[in-house]
């Protein structure tokens, strides 16, 4: 089973309250280190000021009692101790021959002087560094300064002690109230970035409700655009989506449908002629040829519909088309020539184009001989067809036109659906297409990203137009220049049979 991921909403809050967690540490902690660092130097520049007061003391002072210089060091540092307080949490004790002499008077975080061991480190450091020690006040920074007077054998010194830990305490204090607020802080940020993200992913889990409610029966659910953001954006974007999704499932539905009802008819008639088949045993060997032709006949009206549904449904793949460089004027008399065979008109050639461009020459030649048949099956022997080509304001016009009844104009539009069966067929024959020719012709067309349509032309008739971007031409000259309404008058070329 596969485990929730946690949902965006705290994916969000969690990145915001681990941002703003760095932003309140780093600081906090990088000035409590700079703080303890300042205060390392300050203490160290404390005792070493105490050492140089001591040196001018011993310089130019005198002994109380005698007025005389001092004469053993001992005294020296009891009469120093005695006019030289010590700051605040520091400390001073004289050693004298690894004794604890005397200290500084003031209260002080540990008696330091009372400890034999700390005494006896002091009694033996040989030099004036300054040093860490341990004590039960926590870190002490020491040093030690040696006193030597003349006549004086006494090993004599001042130990200088400043409790460092106790110095911290008001910065720790003030490390704790940035901690404390910075927690508080991050609590309320939690909190209205919670609401805030919320606000904000509203949108979102409304296009997941609204996804979720969607079904293959009911594509009517929108969302509700507001504002002109991002978010706004992409709920308009989500409505454009389920409206081509309702398109397409409508389209679907109705092109299965229509797919049904037409292939139900040959499999019906199949079906019956072979149950007549199998009761008449009476029946001669005429008729059973005469049967035997008529399913042969829908099997092959069966063939063609599927060929063409396939057609159709290739028709939105990528590779449909297959462009190469094409002669337009090539390309319109090969389909004049292939379309005599259709039937017995009056073919001819009407204007075209001397130009090379960009185009599948197999589907629009494809698409020509459907409009042809389209137009045998709507004329009589009597009617003139003609097929033309044009390149006009980068555009290139292909167009099959005939003298036949031509379309209503209620059904020019509707007469490129598929199963869709308008106009007037010839008089006395019964129309045999089923209405996926002139579908596969507007494919054709939108594929190299053109229309197809269909006008009346002058003196009656109808003029079915393929009108493609022209690719890359090159215009090499123009025969039989005149205007297509012409409809093989004039100047155009007449193929005959």
């Amino acid at each position: 089973m596969l485990r929730r991921s946690p949902s965006a909403r705290s994916r969000i809050v969690g990145w915001m309250l681990l941002l703003l967690s760095a932003a309140l540490a780093v600081p906090t902690f990088g000035i409590t280190i700079v703080w303890q660092a300042e205060l390392d130097r300050q203490v160290d520049a404390q005792l070493l000021s105490e050492a140089d007061k001591l040196r001018a003391f011993a310089r130019t002072s005198r002994d109380p009692h005698t007025g005389e210089r001092f004469t053993s060091g001992a005294s020296l540092l009891t009469a120093f101790m005695a006019v030289h307080r010590p700051e605040h949490n520091s400390a001073f004790f004289s050693v004298v021959d690894g004794r604890a002499d005397r200290r500084s008077p003031g209260p002080v975080p540990a008696r330091l002087d009372r400890d034999p061991e700390v005494v006896a480190l002091m009694a033996r450091t040989a030099d004036t560094r300054i040093r860490w020690l341990d004590s039960p006040a926590g870190k002490v920074r020491y040093g030690v300064v040696p006193v030597q007077m003349a006549g004086d054998n006494s090993d004599t010194r001042l130990a200088l002690l400043a409790f460092r830990d106790r110095e911290l305490r008001q910065e720790r204090h003030m490390a704790r109230l940035l901690l404390i607020s910075g927690c508080f802080a991050l609590v309320v940020a939690g909190l209205a970035s919670w609401l805030v993200a919320g606000r904000v992913l509203a949108p979102i889990r409304l296009v997941r409700q609204t996804a979720e409610r969607i079904s293959e029966t009911d594509l009517t659910q929108r969302l509700p655009v507001r504002g002109n953001d991002d978010v706004a954006a992409l709920a308009e974007t989500f409505n454009h989506m389920l409206d081509r999704l309702s398109g397409a499932f409508t389209a679907q539905r109705q092109f299965l449908d229509e797919v049904a009802h037409e292939l139900r008819t040959p499999i019906t008639v199949l079906r019956g002629h072979l149950e007549l088949m199998d009761e008449d045993d009476e029946d001669d060997d005429s008729g059973r040829r005469q049967t035997r032709a008529l399913l042969f006949d829908e099997l092959d009206r069966m063939r063609r519909i599927v060929d063409d549904l396939l057609l159709l449904a290739r028709a939105e793949r990528p590779d449909f088309l297959t462009l190469g460089r094409t002669n337009l004027t090539d390309l319109v008399v090969d389909a004049a020539a292939k379309a005599q065979a259709l039937g017995r008109r009056h073919w001819a050639v009407a204007e075209v184009a001397d130009v090379s461009v960009n185009l599948d020459e197999q589907r629009v030649t494809q698409a020509l001989m459907q409009l042809a048949a389209n137009a045998v099956s709507h004329t009589g022997e009597g009617d003139a067809i003609e097929i033309g080509s044009r390149l006009r304001h980068g555009r290139v016009l292909l167009w099959v036109a005939d003298t036949g009844p031509g379309v209503a104009p209620e059904d020019r539009e509707r007469i490129f659906q598929c199963f869709y069966q308008g106009g007037t067929a010839v008089p006395g024959r019964a129309a045999t297409g089923i209405g996926l020719g002139l579908a596969l012709v507007r494919e054709i067309a939108q594929a190299h990203d053109g229309t197809a349509r269909v006008e009346e032309a002058p003196g009656g008739g109808a003029r079915f137009v393929i009108d493609l971007p022209a690719r890359h031409p090159t215009t090499e000259g123009t025969h039989g220049e005149q205007d297509p309404d012409s409809r093989g008058r004039g100047k155009n070329r007449r193929i005959r049979r």
